[in-house]
């Protein structure tokens, strides 16, 4: 039987590599994105691919796009954005603006999977959060603790929801060659240096995050939930 899943912020960087990996392993995607010719260009190139142009944080958008698709088996929460700048000089705006899109988002399409996949017995969420969620980093304005309340969310749907079936795990990628972080390893120099801090001595890609996230949607990691995988 053919599992389905629903990735946000598929259009392109990390959340576009876990579609098509996801893809290439006879899942069925939904590919969710703000940016509807993004989300098109890319579940165009699927072999079962569904564009799904939605904004994370618009409940009455996910629930509809949630009625095209039907009930996922997995949902990935990769969508996210940040606004960079010291926290003095950060406006309210653009703080609120970053914990809507990453934490409120996370939660308005991670529930409306959930009620459809208790009533389907069961799935599985993951969510992508970040390093700067563990250890924080300089100019990063609500970055860094959007995603670590996305870790600490994930964790509590995980209790509240295991007796229905749904597992709810989290992946912080670290030193990642690839999504908001591409413009900052083009400099060579930062890039040499932040290579130099990674015990396989090599940066990630978006590969290695997509396999991991598929590990987790699937029977294979059946008895693990409420974890952070880093």
């Amino acid at each position: 039987m053919t599992t389905s899943m629903i990735v946000t912020g598929a259009g392109s960087g990390i959340g576009e590599s876990i579609a098509r990996c996801a893809d290439a392993a006879g899942w069925r995607v939904g590919v969710l994105d703000i940016d509807g010719d993004a989300a098109a260009a890319v579940a165009a190139d699927l072999a079962d691919g569904v564009a799904l142009p939605v904004a994370v944080n618009d409940p009455d958008a996910v629930e509809a796009a949630l009625d095209l698709f039907g009930t996922p088996d997995a949902l990935v929460n990769n969508a996210g954005i940040v606004r960079f700048g010291p926290l003095l000089e950060q406006s309210v705006d653009d703080f609120r603006a970053v914990l809507d899109v990453n934490l409120v988002g996370a939660f308005v399409c991670a529930t409306a999977c959930a009620r459809r996949m208790a009533e389907a017995g069961g799935g599985s969420i993951v969510s992508l959060t970040s390093i700067n969620g563990i250890v924080p980093g300089p100019n990063a304005g609500a970055y860094g603790a959007s995603k670590a309340a996305i870790n600490m969310l994930s964790q509590q749907m995980s209790i509240e929801w295991g007796d229905a079936g749904i597992r709810v795990n989290t992946v912080a990628p670290g030193l990642i060659d690839g999504g908001m972080s591409a413009p900052i390893f083009a400099d060579p120099e930062f890039r040499r240096r932040r290579t130099e801090k990674v015990p396989a001595g090599r940066l990630g890609t978006v590969e290695d995050i997509a396999r991991a996230v598929l590990y987790l949607c699937s029977p294979e990691s059946d008895y693990v939930t409420g974890h952070q995988l880093v």
